[in-house]
């Protein structure tokens, strides 16, 4: 086989074959083919797509690129979740122990934060102690004891993706939804559980804008999913508003703790419900509407808060900080940004207002960047509410003062505020399976 011949017939729109997929990726993982090949072919497929088995070959390739894990080790159910990433999306610290509390196991490997986007990662290390790094024997032993153990991806995990990622952010073939889906899944597929739940946002704070292509997109990784032998379904979200009101990681996990208590912002707390009834439902407990009332049952009564502090204190984390979240250090300098005018919030940039909070230093705009985990945003008015001239719509904290000016101007900049109330807007938009995409009703809109 040469990379030559591959790239003619991807160019002319022809299907790659299992075979020539294989020696695709392991030639590109060991070197023999160089970088300047393999980015002619991105960008044949780019141009040209591929067919639906021509991704889940690519997808088990890539997983296979690498050391798959294996769970079986750890009894029961294994369900997973993975978010495309946004803006104050802390339901992993949720939804997780929810789950884990009524009995499926979530034995999750999640990344850090970059750019707009926030991490687990990172929002899981701002608890004092706890320990993100866990030999894999010990982590098999937590998710047993306490149902849950969320740790970084280390490894030698998808060394194909790492490659083709890099390649793709310099080559502009990063938003392929081929690479896109086959990207994620790979990982997903590596890390060998039983079951996935996808929560694919949509709106300005997501990678796809669009309902169209984030439904597209979910459509692709559910089929490759339950192509690979594994029960998948996708939930399309809202991330055209931030997602609860904190954004910035100990500000997460705070608002994560109380939502646990049942206290939390309604948004994050139906989203976190409605992951949770679908990883549930995945794992076979019941129908959705079932699974939902039984998380719902969890989150009233403690369970999901007390299997947040069982996994902390296994994981090596003060587990006081989620029983008392005051005790989390509180950032030196604050400030707040005022309302210009009286209106509507009619939107809010979600991607500026990750921008704005990695200005105060609680995200990275490099991977080596160190994070400020008391820094963050708190929203105080979202989509929809109404303001007067002076009202605050937000406070920023930061660790030096000389931040709060550019974040301040960055999230006013996200606001736009309109003389009339704006149309309501869904939170959850859809469930794609591999049979059909369905609307998902909720309690909140």
């Amino acid at each position: 086989m040469r990379m030559y011949d591959l790239i003619e017939k991807k160019k002319h729109g022809g299907i790659l074959t299992r075979q020539e997929l294989h020696e695709m990726i392991q030639g590109f993982v060991t070197g023999e083919i160089p970088d300047y090949q393999m980015s002619a072919m991105l960008m044949a497929i780019y141009f040209k797509g591929m067919e639906g088995e021509e991704i889940i070959n690519l997808t088990l390739e890539m997983a296979a690129s690498g050391d798959i894990v294996d769970l079986s080790e750890i009894q029961g159910i294994k369900v997973d979740k993975h978010s495309t990433g946004g803006v104050g999306d802390k339901t992993t610290l949720v939804i997780g122990p929810l789950v884990a509390s009524l009995g499926v196991k979530v034995a999750k490997m999640s990344g850090r934060g970059l750019g707009h986007t926030g991490g687990t990662i990172d929002k899981m290390e701002s608890i004092p102690g706890l320990m993100t790094a866990i030999p894999k024997e010990r982590f098999f032993e937590i998710v047993n004891e306490t149902g849950i153990a969320v740790i970084g991806q280390s490894g030698n995990m998808v060394p194909a993706d790492k490659k083709l990622y890099a390649l793709r952010d310099v080559t502009a073939t990063v938003d392929s939804i081929p690479l896109i889906a086959s990207s994620i899944m790979s990982k997903k597929l590596a890390a060998g559980s039983d079951g996935i739940v996808l929560d694919v946002k949509t709106g300005s704070g997501a990678f796809m804008k669009t309902l169209e292509d984030s439904i597209a997109l979910a459509k692709e990784m559910v089929t490759i999913g339950t192509g690979a032998g594994r029960r998948c379904c996708a939930l399309i979200t809202d991330m055209d508003v931030p997602l609860g009101s904190a954004i910035g990681n100990s500000l997460e996990v705070i608002e994560a703790i109380e939502t646990l208590k049942g206290q939390g912002p309604d948004d994050l707390t139906e989203v976190c419900l409605q992951l949770a009834a679908h990883m549930l439902y995945i794992a076979g407990i019941g129908d959705v509407d079932k699974c939902y009332l039984m998380a719902e049952d969890a989150l009233k009564d403690g369970r999901g808060l007390a299997t947040l502090a069982a996994m902390v204190k296994a994981q090596g984390g003060d587990e006081t900080y989620i029983l008392n979240p005051d005790k989390f250090p509180k950032a030196e300098y604050s400030c707040t940004v005022i309302a210009p005018e009286e209106g509507f919030i009619t939107h809010i940039d979600t991607e500026s207002c990750g921008i704005a909070s990695m200005l105060l230093g609680a995200g990275r705009s490099r991977k080596e960047d160190k994070i400020d985990y008391s820094a963050g945003i708190h929203l105080y008015k979202k989509y929809g509410n109404k303001v007067k001239k002076g009202e605050v719509l937000a406070e920023l904290y930061a660790s030096r003062k000389d931040q709060l000016e550019a974040a301040s101007k960055k999230l006013l900049s996200a606001y736009t505020i309109g003389n009339e109330a704006p149309t309501d807007k869904k939170l959850i938009y859809a469930c794609v399976t591999k049979d059909m995409v369905r609307d998902v009703t909720t309690k909140f809109q």
